[in-house]
């Protein structure tokens, strides 16, 4: 898929690509640059999120050394660019995520 093929899809569309295929996402969320491996598209309380793992850019809370799950709101998200890169993911989580009650689609490990 071309750059121009992916100019064309919707920032939804574009965070299922990042999911199949393994991609790293490059957006603004929240006034802030965050680079992020997406695991989980879906909806809550008919809200669109996107479950993800952030291992850099910046956030007003901080980023820990290694990065942090983090939850968006994909309608919130802008300036969405797919790059290659290594995969990140943080250990499995202690308790059951609360970012998506009805899963769209989800990484294959």
């Amino acid at each position: 898929m071309n750059t121009a093929e992916l100019a064309k899809d919707t920032i939804a569309d574009q965070l299922k690509t990042a999911i199949e295929n393994k991609l790293q996402v490059v957006a603004i969320a929240g006034g802030h640059l965050r680079e992020f491996c997406p695991h989980a598209i879906g909806w809550k309380r008919g809200v669109h999120h996107v479950m993800t793992f952030q291992f850099a850019g910046t956030s007003d809370s901080g980023l820990p050394p290694g990065g942090q799950w983090r939850c968006f709101d994909v309608a919130k998200l802008s300036n969405v660019r797919l790059r290659h890169g290594e995969w990140h993911t943080g250990s499995r989580h202690t308790r059951p995520q609360t970012c998506v009650d009805q899963i769209e689609l989800e990484i294959a490990y």
